[in-house]
């Protein structure tokens, strides 16, 4: 059986002074982005079964404005703090463990974000133009066989890379 992890790295934030980096928010420049991104998932018939999203302020806001466009109850955004500067084998954990549905939706930071892209898929990912495989507010279409258990190395083939900027208003 086919199974879909899509990779959202959670949308531009703004660090104001004296705030800690868990609590930063989204940026104007991000919210609409998230909303772009959801409404390019709707457009496309991708509703995850399941959502997964770092408790971050910039992550779960991201996933909330992603589910208001696909109308999901943001109530059923699972957050779990291992999302949460999490390294790929953390998020590979997260994966194993956690899902057991066929598409799932994964939001969460970079660096983790990116490496766990690049150790599921065989080859190259191309780059953005500031040079990373996952700006913010990209999203990943993944798709491999087998179970959520099965996730290894190399398995996954990518389906779509969508960044917000190629998105229409």
């Amino acid at each position: 059986m086919t199974h879909e992890l899509l990779l959202l790295r959670h949308a531009k934030s703004d660090w104001p002074v004296d705030m800690d980096d868990f609590s930063r928010p989204l940026k104007k420049r991000g919210r609409r982005a998230a909303k772009r991104v959801g409404r390019w998932l709707r457009e496309q018939h991708l509703i995850p079964d399941i959502i997964l999203s770092s408790p971050a302020t910039r992550a779960l806001t991201t996933a909330q404005r992603v589910c208001r466009q696909l109308d999901i109850d943001e109530s059923s955004i699972i957050c779990d703090l291992r999302i949460y500067e999490a390294n790929a084998q953390t998020l590979l954990t997260v994966l194993k463990t956690s899902c057991h549905e066929r598409r799932v939706l994964l939001v969460g930071h970079n660096p983790g974000l990116e490496d766990l892209l690049l150790k599921l898929i065989p080859g190259s990912v191309p780059l953005s133009a500031n040079g990373k495989h996952l700006p913010t507010a990209a999203l990943a279409q993944l798709a491999f066989e087998g179970g959520w258990t099965d996730l290894t190395e190399g398995c996954a083939k990518l389906v779509a890379l969508v960044r917000p900027d190629s998105l229409p208003e």
